[in-house]
């Protein structure tokens, strides 16, 4: 864990006023809040490197979301402006074109979207609707990612959809850290110990993994691991997930 999470705040703050002094002069930051530690100190954390004024909430719940009175807790403890933007209508019109069309295609082997596209759809159309914000912005926007060095390890976020961004302020602090670092910030602690979940399966994210974060992150900074079906279990998942945390291949044209 860090033995001084204060010093790595204030780390993290300027790493965040550099990154925008040099990739976005003037630009606003633009994050997703979903009610959950990550999004909750990312925001504290650009709140206080930027000012309040140029960080850009965006809750976006499909439907109704149980603890949509968490993610307004947050901004509103942190005085940033922010936007509700429902994306219900768009999931199950974008769903029920796609399961329209496979259920009359001849040559494709599925006819109706998998359980996993459709857990995966949502956090996709958030990052797209969170870029549409930020190009709405006078001066334009950087897009903010929350994953935390956890989750990405294990592949526990959808490609495309919350691992997006333009910059990341908590990739490289495992869940304990991320939770020492949301202590100090100007947020509702007991969103810092909110027990996570991924809002889409209806399960914890422990539940989900079948491990506790606390088991992983000592795996991920100290190499070990007491259960060797669980040790299996995390390295079968790195493995498994390293494409999203690598950068495309491309092919080289020998010239």
């Amino acid at each position: 864990m860090l033995d001084n999470p204060k010093q790595v705040k204030q780390e993290i703050i300027e790493w965040i006023r550099n990154y925008f002094e040099t990739n976005g002069k003037n630009c606003y930051a633009v994050i997703g809040i979903s009610g959950g530690k990550d999004s909750s100190i990312a925001a504290a954390l650009c709140a206080e490197a930027l000012g309040k004024d140029k960080v850009v909430g965006v809750l976006m719940p499909n439907g109704v979301q149980p603890d949509i009175e968490d993610s307004k807790e947050v901004v509103e403890a942190l005085g940033i402006p922010y936007l509700v933007i429902n994306i219900h209508d768009s999931v199950t019109g974008l769903s029920n074109e796609i399961n329209k069309q496979l259920s009359a295609s001849q040559c494709i082997g599925s006819n109706e979207l998998s359980r996993d596209a459709i857990i995966n759809m949502p956090p996709r159309i958030r990052m797209s609707t969170l870029y549409a914000i930020g190009q709405c912005l006078p001066g334009g926007a950087r897009v903010v990612n929350t994953c935390n060095r956890s989750e990405d390890y294990i592949g526990y976020s959808t490609k495309y959809g919350d691992s997006a961004g333009d910059f990341s302020p908590l990739s490289n602090l495992v869940v304990e850290e991320v939770m020492q670092i949301g202590q100090l910030c100007d947020i509702p602690k007991q969103l810092v110990t909110k027990t996570p979940s991924d809002g889409l399966s209806g399960m914890s994210d422990e539940e989900k993994i079948g491990f506790t974060y606390a088991t992983l992150d000592h795996y991920i900074l100290t190499g070990e691991c007491e259960d060797p079906q669980i040790k299996e279990k995390i390295d079968r998942m790195h493995r498994n997930n390293l494409h999203k945390l690598q950068l495309m291949p491309a092919f080289t044209l020998k010239r």
